[in-house]
């Protein structure tokens, strides 16, 4: 099935450039997407700010679902609502550049980890609190989904509206 995603920042996107992917991010360092566009329209007007240059841009793509489940690529499918799996991906993607954490998947997708989530993620980091408790805290986040695009390979399957 096509749907729609939507890329946030402060330059339109004429093509996508992996190396321009910051490490620490949720799932690693690659390109990411959202279905939601209000989502998508707030990350760039974030984005502008903390840069400080560009406009807000929101950059539309469609993408084939089905696509999750080829078996050439190598996906990885959260729940909508996060579980101990999830959260500890998370933390070992944003904890990357001190562990040298790496996974090769081509596509993530999975709820996003916003402010109070890296609020609880470094309480675990901390350990102030176990994983069962940090998974029972996110829980009550309202948490948006999130598409990863790490690879050329999954990058291909993306075409810009």
């Amino acid at each position: 099935m096509m749907i729609t995603l939507y890329h946030g920042s402060n330059v339109n996107i004429e093509q996508i450039d992996l190396s321009k992917g910051l490490i620490d991010k949720d799932f690693g360092k690659g390109f990411y997407l959202t279905d939601i566009r209000s989502q998508a329209e707030e990350m760039a007007k974030r984005r502008t700010r903390i840069t400080g240059t560009g406009i807000p841009t929101v950059t539309s793509f469609s993408f084939d679902e089905d696509t999750l489940n080829y078996p050439e690529m190598n996906t990885k499918v959260f729940p909508d609502i996060p579980c101990e799996e999830w959260a500890e991906f998370v933390y070992a993607n944003r904890h990357s550049s001190e562990t040298g954490f790496q996974h090769n998947y081509d596509i993530v997708v999975g709820p996003v980890a916003d402010d109070g989530v890296a609020f609880q993620l470094e309480r675990y980091h901390e350990g102030l609190i176990d994983l069962q408790t940090l998974t029972q805290e996110l829980t009550y986040k309202k948490l948006n989904r999130q598409y990863f695009f790490g690879t050329e390979k999954a990058i291909s399957k993306l075409t810009k509206l």
